[in-house]
């Protein structure tokens, strides 16, 4: 990863996290420095950390069909306002709707700036001999840097 891919993804998180606190009333941040050391916590501990946590949790993570995964995420996100001095989370479930949300709208603006996705839709000779029609195939590229 670039430097310029990771402040990007660090801006990203700050921007999301910012949004986060004024829309969920359970968290909050006294300062813009909370804001940015929160952010750039929450990134390395989801570097990290949540993949061991996931790997422990797997059978749980199966039976449940993945929504575990909601819940380590709200135990992440709880877990930063611990680490952080002026960032606060008041509980659990305040935790569980901001990771849930922060998930959305880094997911929203993610994909907005991210210039490597390309979408192509092209059209395809049906293989069959006996039919002589086309179908529309839509690839998926990703740019590489």
């Amino acid at each position: 990863m670039q430097a310029k891919d990771f402040f990007i993804k660090l801006a990203v998180n700050i921007i999301t996290l910012l949004a986060v606190v004024h829309i969920i009333a359970g968290v909050s941040v006294d300062s813009w420095q909370a804001t940015v050391v929160a952010a750039l916590v929450l990134a390395l501990l989801n570097a990290f950390l949540r993949p061991f946590i996931i790997l422990l949790t797997l059978p749980l993570n199966i039976l449940s069909l993945g929504f575990f995964t909601l819940v380590i995420n709200g135990f992440m996100f709880y877990l930063v306002a611990k680490f952080v001095k002026g960032f606060t989370v008041s509980g659990f479930w305040s935790a569980f709707w901001a990771a849930l949300l922060f998930s959305i709208i880094s997911f929203i603006l993610n994909f907005m700036l991210s210039p490597r996705l390309t979408i192509n839709v092209h059209r395809h000779q049906n293989d069959d001999p006996d039919r002589s029609t086309l179908r529309d195939v839509i690839d998926v590229d990703a740019k590489d840097d």
